[in-house]
């Protein structure tokens, strides 16, 4: 188990060590890149932490980001970077080609802010679970993390990652050291790969209200939370009944998962009652929905995302 003070230390050493000259930092506003971002203001203010706005965000991402930014006074800039993310996506169903176009389109975002701060190396908090599931070498390729398998080959920028060697639960423990609030793991392509199909403007916007739905009553009701939990839009329409009216809406389906690394991972089983008022709360505050499953599948065979 990782010892924070001396990670810390290490972490600040190895930041120091590889970094001659001036640098960004990509912060997507989750643990592992806000815990980098907060080390990385200990050691020096010529790395610009980079927070982008992809569209792709939960409500509220944004300003919970800068308010940690403030605390930590941390040197940062935020990118308004939606239109371009989105229409990158047009079109596209695959999830790898989803990672894939999302991490491309990160590094375009980043490559830009790094040539007008005038730097030339990109720090990210790239942890163990990242690399391990990208595949490489004997690896298997289990889904491509967008800061790994989305990374360009003849990127300009040269890589620090000094969370490497970490797993979720050890970043988490750094984190509480250094007085981080516990950030509920998001993934970096955001919400493009919790809608299964092509990402569009109206699909975001309904999964983003689902996913506050979700998220406000995990956190108004549970005493002890899941590790994670989520919606995911399906590309699946059923019949229904609004009122008594026939309906013929879409389908949400609930995550929520316990683990400790994020390497394998169970199921959470909640309170009926529960998952019965978010699913109430989904289908009459977003009439376009009509539909609530709950997923009760464990990782593996399952990932933790669907995509």
């Amino acid at each position: 188990m990782v010892k924070p003070e001396q990670f810390i230390e290490d972490a600040k050493l190895q930041i120091k060590s590889q970094l001659k000259g001036k640098g960004i930092l990509a912060c997507s506003g989750g643990q592992d890149s806000t815990l980098l971002s907060v080390i990385a203001g200990m050691v020096s203010r010529d790395i610009l932490v980079i927070f982008v706005d992809t569209g792709l965000l939960r409500l509220h991402e944004v300003e919970n980001a800068e308010k940690i930014f403030k605390k930590y006074n941390i040197n940062y800039k935020i990118i308004d970077a939606r239109q371009r993310f989105i229409q990158n996506l047009k079109g596209i169903t695959d999830p790898e080609q989803k990672r894939k176009i999302v991490g491309k389109t990160f590094i375009d975002v980043f490559e830009e802010a790094a040539k007008d701060f005038g730097a030339e190396y990109l720090l990210q908090g790239t942890i163990a679970p990242d690399w391990i599931e990208s595949g490489g070498q004997s690896r298997d390729t289990i889904k491509s993390h967008h800061n790994v398998g989305g990374l360009p080959e003849n990127m300009k920028l040269k890589l620090i990652e000094p969370l490497r060697d970490l797993y979720k639960d050890e970043v988490r423990e750094v984190s509480k050291y250094l007085g981080i609030p516990e950030i509920m793991p998001f993934p970096g392509p955001g919400l493009s790969i919790r809608i299964i199909g092509e990402v569009t403007e109206e699909k975001l916007d309904l999964i983003r209200k689902a996913t506050d739905i979700v998220e406000r009553n995990v956190m108004e009701n549970m005493h002890e939370r899941p590790w994670q939990y989520f919606a995911v839009l399906l590309p699946v329409n059923t019949t229904g009944v609004h009122g008594d009216q026939r309906s013929y809406g879409k389908t949400v389906a609930i995550r929520f998962i316990d683990t400790l690394d994020g390497m394998t991972g169970t199921f959470s089983r909640p309170d009926w009652n529960l998952l019965e008022k978010i699913s109430t709360e989904i289908t009459d505050e977003i009439p376009e929905i009509n539909r609530v499953v709950y997923d009760i599948t464990n990782k593996p065979p399952a990932t933790i995302e669907w995509e």
